[in-house]
């Protein structure tokens, strides 16, 4: 687990590979996002994508699982807690057959000046595919523990 005097300025986390699919692609989008671009590849080759694109949505939640799941993400085990999103942008499609990885920048450590047993990163996540063009791009801010001596600065 790391704890808020484990995160400095500039810091860096490298996330991924995952590679997407179209069967998830399109699993994803007739749950959550049912657009004709994300459900229905021949519907999606006239669409302004030109064929199917993954949804944004299903783009940041794998971004979420490789901060997760990945050694050097910016969560998982770490005890790290979204607390908002300051900014998200899609930049360009995933499509099918794209290999995503993702990389981490704490940009400001902030300690609770009211509650010295946890704080604050704010950090920024870019997205990546094969061919490193960024696909998305995301500014968070995140709650960390501090450690158990009760210092916010650890």
């Amino acid at each position: 687990m790391r704890y808020l005097s484990d995160f400095s300025p500039g810091q860096r986390f490298h996330a991924g590979p995952v590679e997407v699919e179209t069967e998830e692609i399109v699993r994803f989008a007739q749950r959550y996002d049912p657009q004709p671009f994300h459900t229905d590849p021949e519907a999606a080759e006239h669409s302004f994508f030109g064929g199917l694109a993954a949804s944004g949505w299903m783009t940041a939640a794998l971004t979420m699982r490789m901060l997760v799941t990945s050694p050097d993400g910016c969560a998982g085990a770490w005890g790290v807690i979204g607390r908002d999103v300051e900014s998200l942008g899609w930049l360009r499609p995933v499509r099918p057959g794209d290999r995503l990885r993702a990389v981490s920048e704490v940009l400001e450590v902030m300690p609770s000046h009211s509650r010295p047993d946890r704080g604050m990163i704010r950090v920024r996540t870019d997205t990546f595919n094969q061919n490193e063009e960024m696909v998305q791009t995301m500014t968070a801010r995140l709650l960390v523990p501090a450690r158990a001596n009760g210092n916010a600065d650890g």
